[in-house]
């Protein structure tokens, strides 16, 4: 599956009206995690970011590409180390 991904730097206004989550799944104690959060832009897309670099640039996925990826999560495509 190849995404395309447009790498954006978004304005402090526009982070703050993405509800960012990050997995339950993830460490608590200062752990590296990947944040995910829609725009509320109304384009259906996704933006996501590392946690430990809130401010750097994200990466922008539509509705398609990040359904796509979810897919292949739940079917254990990407269980590198399993």
């Amino acid at each position: 599956m190849i995404m395309s991904e447009t790498h954006q730097t978004l304005s402090p206004e526009e982070r703050a009206r993405i509800a960012w989550h990050i997995s339950t799944y993830s460490p608590h104690n200062g752990g590296s995690c990947v944040e995910a959060g829609p725009l509320n832009d109304g384009t259906e897309r996704v933006a996501v970011r590392h946690s430990k670099r809130p401010d750097a640039e994200v990466i922008i996925y539509t509705r398609a590409e990040w359904e796509a990826f979810l897919k292949g999560v739940r079917n254990g495509e990407f269980d590198f180390f399993g």
